[in-house]
């Protein structure tokens, strides 16, 4: 993957991240009952913010010691 393919798919999970924060604020703020869908949305953060520091750790060159 080129560095500019990492960047620009950085970008479309940094976005989808704050979505799912935002979505997860305002399950939390209205009183949902919905435990498994808070539950499903913070897995997928997760995941999400795993993939992030995947991408952005293969953007920092290997060096050598």
């Amino acid at each position: 993957m080129h560095p500019e393919d990492i960047m620009r798919r950085l970008e479309i999970l940094r976005v989808e991240h704050r979505d799912l924060d935002a979505a997860i604020m305002a399950l939390v703020e209205s009183g949902g009952r919905d435990h498994l869908q808070l539950a499903r949305l913070k897995k997928r953060k997760l995941r999400l913010r795993d993939e992030i520091a995947i991408l952005e750790d293969a953007l920092i060159p290997d060096i050598i010691a």
